[in-house]
Order: structure tokens, then sequence, then C-alpha cells
């Protein structure tokens, strides 16, 4: 099957990985953090904004994808503390509210200095991409 590299200037780049995968319909997002794409700075020092940045970093990718929220299938949650699940899940009923994708939250197993939260994504885009409107 073959796999195409997504990638976008508007989401924090790295060279040790693609921002995202799309492969036999399926997009696969690649864990993104708080970073602010423009300045490279975290978006702050709580798990609340980086949850914020980390899902509008993750919407770009998406839209970059041919994929919106609508299409997203499942999340991949990785916390640096247990300790902050409420404060995301607070984030992430601002995002998804109600028919949120299915997911899953567990810790963070390497120390990043700064980095409270990482958020990946799996979205359908189909053989013609996303035909439902975006949600996020």
């Amino acid at each position: 099957m073959p796999r195409q590299i997504i990638q976008t200037d508007t989401a924090p780049l790295s060279p040790l990985y693609s921002q995202a995968v799309l492969a036999g319909g399926q997009l696969f997002v690649s864990g993104m953090v708080g970073l602010d794409p423009v300045s490279g700075e975290l978006a702050g020092a709580t798990v609340t904004a980086q949850t914020r940045q980390a899902l509008a970093n993750c919407s770009q990718v998406l839209a970059a994808g041919g994929a919106s929220s609508s299409d997203i299938v499942e999340v991949g949650i990785l916390l640096a503390d247990p300790a902050d699940f409420a404060e995301l899940n607070e984030e992430w009923t601002r995002w998804f509210g109600e028919e949120p994708p299915a997911r899953y939250v567990a810790k963070l197993g390497v120390e990043l200095p700064g980095i409270l939260v990482s958020i990946r994504m799996t979205a359908f885009v189909g053989p013609t991409g996303s035909s439902l409107p975006d949600r996020m």
C-alpha cells in the first residue's frame, strides 16, 4: 500500500518524524505538543494551554491531509502528569463536545522539558478526502 507524507508549515516540524502519513484512506497524525509553530515556544505552562495548542496543531495537520475534526476516529493522549487529567478533559470537551472520537490517555514515558501533553490522531479520509463539515 503506497503512503504519502503530509507536511505543513502551520504546525511544528521535526526532522525525526513526519507530521502525518496518509495510507489506505487513513491519516495518521504524529504526536503533537503545545508548541506554537510561529514562535517555536510552548503555548504556556499549563496543560490547558498546551492541550489547546496541541489540538490546534493537530487540526492544521489534519487539514493538510484533507481531513477535518469530523473525520477523526481515534485519539491518543500522553500526559506528563496524570494529575492533569481533569484539566485536560475540560479543554477536550471544548473541542469535541458531543460525539467525540474514541481516545485513550496514558502517562508520557519520556521526560521532555516543559512538555505536559502530546496528542496523536487517526482520521478516516477515504479515497477522496473529507466530505463532512469541520467542527474544530
